[in-house]
């Protein structure tokens, strides 16, 4: 048997064996949510022990971490989002409107995939949970990051309206596509999905570029 050969089945296992810790992650926080989660408790229902689960992903936090990141692209490929033909569509739309209208309609397909365990993680508050702390701000500057990628791309493209400082336009899309804005208006109003992405499009789009945008 090959070196090569018994690496890429060593390769498989541990990535057999992270699946299964995050499909345990998700099944634990749907039933006794993140405060209650320990790691000795997700070994047993992942069937491995507690120093396999640090070894393979770290803390009950940075598991949670590795099950957002699988959750927001779908799967657990090591393709960054920028390099997924999804991205690279949204990089090629024909005006800033377009741009806008693609960015927020991405949102939404991520908010399909993460919204629920977002909405597990934050329905108690993180607490004196220090990790839960940093996750929630981790997510938050992987957030305000992605929303100053595609306004500049926009002002680098098409350019801002006169007037609109990029800092400016990044806060308006950062605010208008929190996760808090659409569980309340998606989850708690009871909108569809579709009824909040017009809605939010048609928002960002006048607050930066003014009605006229829309025609």
């Amino acid at each position: 048997m090959s070196r090569q050969y018994v690496s890429e089945l060593r390769a498989a296992a541990a990535q057999q064996t992270r699946a299964r810790i995050l499909d345990a992650a998700r099944q634990e926080l749907e039933e006794i949510g993140y405060h209650a989660m320990t790691i000795s408790g997700l070994a047993r229902r992942a069937e491995v022990s507690p120093q396999t689960i640090y070894n393979a992903l770290g803390s009950k936090a940075a598991v949670i971490k590795a099950l957002y990141d699988v959750l927001l692209v779908g799967d657990d490929e090591p393709v960054p989002l920028g390099e997924r033909e999804e991205f690279i569509a949204l990089m090629n739309q024909p005006d800033a409107p377009s741009t806008m209208r693609g960015y927020i309609a991405m949102g939404m397909g991520l908010y399909s995939r993460v919204g629920g365990l977002l909405g597990t993680l934050l329905a108690d508050g993180p607490g004196a949970d220090a990790e839960l702390k940093n996750f929630v701000s981790t997510i938050e500057r992987e957030r305000r990051s992605g929303n100053e990628s595609i306004v500049r791309h926009i002002d680098t493209t098409f350019g801002l309206p006169d007037g609109v400082e990029l800092v400016k336009a990044v806060d308006v899309v950062w605010a208008a596509t929190s996760f808090d804005l659409v569980d309340r208006l998606v989850r708690q109003c009871g909108w569809t999905p579709s009824e909040f992405e017009s809605w939010l499009a048609d928002l960002v789009i006048t607050s930066i570029w003014g009605r006229t945008a829309l025609s």
